[in-house]
């Protein structure tokens, strides 16, 4: 499932290819996606709106569009978006497209139907934090991710490290991959209880999200298998991973004394070294 990076790849490209464009027509062909879509308010919320703004929120796109309006936007799985000259063939999981004044269509493309296409209210400030989305935390590259915040919101919680990263609440955007890989960085056992996380940890834990996600939203993100860009390219921090998918491999940083095991956790694979990760 595309996480920050991915999402923040795609919500770039979209917002340089749409904004200014308006929205003539909308045709929905699947409406059964992971949240049935309302076609009627799809269509009542689109159609003669120009689209003002892309951006991201956690894993989710908002799609600006005049009249205080916005589309609140989910890949799930295997979603994916083009931009293709109006009449152009259409593909089998093409589920929505929206017909453009400007000759083109822009086409939602879901194969496992886990994304969405939601029709909101735009009453969002600088945070994203009033609106359609309001249950999501902090964003961790934002001036309001702020070590105090982030120890203040771990320590509330008893569950393990690995498993509260992956909780939109406490901070959104991280997933499996980036979580694995930033407490790798930070030297923090997957398995550690976050209330026990101390400052200094949380320090660098809070550093190492940061520096993770910076580096894989310049790589364009990581396709381990469905994940393309607009432009139909593969992220490529895949060629950067240090211990997500690598189980039995040295660990980067103790070398041939410690391999890298993995071991399920919140329903995922979670990859880490015991030897450099207490």
């Amino acid at each position: 499932m595309p996480e920050l990076p991915e999402v923040e790849t795609i919500g770039r490209a979209l917002h340089l290819q749409l904004v200014g464009a308006r929205i003539l027509q909308v045709e929905v062909r699947q409406p059964r996606l992971r949240r049935l879509v309302d076609i009627e308010a799809l269509v009542a919320g689109c159609v003669d709106r120009r689209i003002e703004a892309v951006r991201r929120r956690g894993k989710y796109l908002v799609v600006e569009l005049n009249r205080q309006r916005c589309l609140v936007l989910h890949l799930g799985m295997t979603g994916s978006f083009r931009i293709e000259p109006a009449g152009a063939p259409t593909l089998p999981h093409d589920h929505v497209v929206w017909e453009l004044d400007d000759g083109r269509c822009w086409i939602f493309h879901d194969p496992r139907r886990f994304g969405c296409v939601v029709p909101a209210s735009l009453s969002l400030d600088d945070t994203g934090r009033r609106g359609p989305l309001p249950e999501l935390g902090p964003e961790p590259l934002s001036d309001g991710f702020t070590v105090e915040d982030f120890h203040r919101r771990l320590s509330r919680r008893q569950a393990p490290i690995k498993n509260v990263l992956l909780d939109q609440r406490v901070v959104a955007g991280i997933g499996n991959i980036y979580a694995g890989e930033a407490l790798f960085m930070a030297g923090i056992n997957p398995r550690r209880r976050a209330a026990r996380i101390g400052r200094d940890s949380c320090r660098r834990l809070h550093r190492a999200l940061r520096e993770v996600l910076t580096e894989a939203i310049a790589c364009g993100g990581t396709t381990i298998s469905d994940y393309r860009s607009v432009d139909g390219l593969r992220g490529r921090f895949a060629v950067h991973l240090q211990v997500y998918g690598k189980p039995g491999e040295n660990c980067p940083r103790c070398g041939a004394v410690a391999k890298i095991r993995v071991l399920p956790m919140a329903g995922r694979s979670t990859f880490y070294c015991p030897r450099c990760q207490h």
